[in-house]
């Protein structure tokens, strides 16, 4: 029987018997997927590539019921340099992260594997913070948790002038500071999460410092609407 043949991205791995693996993949045909893979562990495997870490292949794979198994595996991108600096790979590695964590299997995960692939592409060839923060707007957004980055929810008052506000996890919007009873955050913030997202903003707030202040709050964000732990890119927010 032929096999079912899928491009796809590795999300994550775990250990399944003495030298197989578990692979959940974020394919473009049927969205997220389990599926495992035999052999990959010993020495020499010659699928070996296909359990690595942010691989972009097409799989073949056979289906017994709802289980599927990888038989052959071809590489489209390694996406090598993910592998070779400590900053980006807990960047690529926070992208796989949510993208697992926002997905469920179906065709919505779709738009999720495209933004995924390139997520990791931009994280490869640029700076890693500004690269995840996009992801990470856009993928919340395809998610249907998209963050208003306008004005004032609250009174229409403009904020990219603003050194404090608030940020409302229920709503995804910012107020000003009297407006709103939020998380309490800054112009910092603000003003790094509109320049990733195309916007205008105030160029003095735009610092390394406001990035990883954006992270820690899109983290929390995360972590509030999906419930995950969404340890990696905690990892990557201590690492800068």
């Amino acid at each position: 029987m032929e096999g079912i043949k899928v491009n796809a991205v590795m999300l994550r791995s775990a250990d399944y018997g003495e030298n197989d693996k578990m692979l959940t993949l974020l394919t473009a045909e049927l969205g997220k997927i389990s599926a495992g893979i035999k052999g990959v562990k010993k020495a020499g495997a010659k699928l070996r590539f296909a359990a690595q870490p942010f691989c972009f292949a097409e799989y073949i794979l056979s289906r017994r019921g709802e289980r599927y198994t990888v038989t052959q595996a071809s590489e489209v991108e390694s996406f090598y340099e993910l592998r070779t600096d400590i900053s980006k790979f807990y960047a690529a590695s926070a992208v796989c992260e949510c993208a697992n964590s926002l997905t469920y299997g179906g065709g919505d995960d779709i738009p999720v594997f495209t933004l995924t692939v390139q997520a990791l592409s931009n994280i490869c060839n640029f700076k890693p913070s500004p690269s995840l923060i996009r992801f990470l707007l856009s993928v919340l957004s395809v998610s249907g948790y998209t963050i208003g980055l306008e004005n004032c929810s609250e009174c229409g008052a403009p904020l990219t002038s603003r050194e404090k506000m608030r940020f409302d996890m229920n709503t995804g919007a910012f107020t000003c500071w009297d407006c709103g009873d939020g998380y309490g955050t800054g112009g910092a913030t603000y003003n790094v999460l509109r320049m990733c997202s195309g916007k205008s903003y105030q160029p003095q707030f735009i610092s390394s410092d406001g990035e990883k202040r954006a992270l820690r709050l899109l983290r929390e964000y995360l972590v509030y609407k999906t419930d995950s732990k969404c340890s990696g890119l905690g990892e990557y927010i201590r690492l800068l």
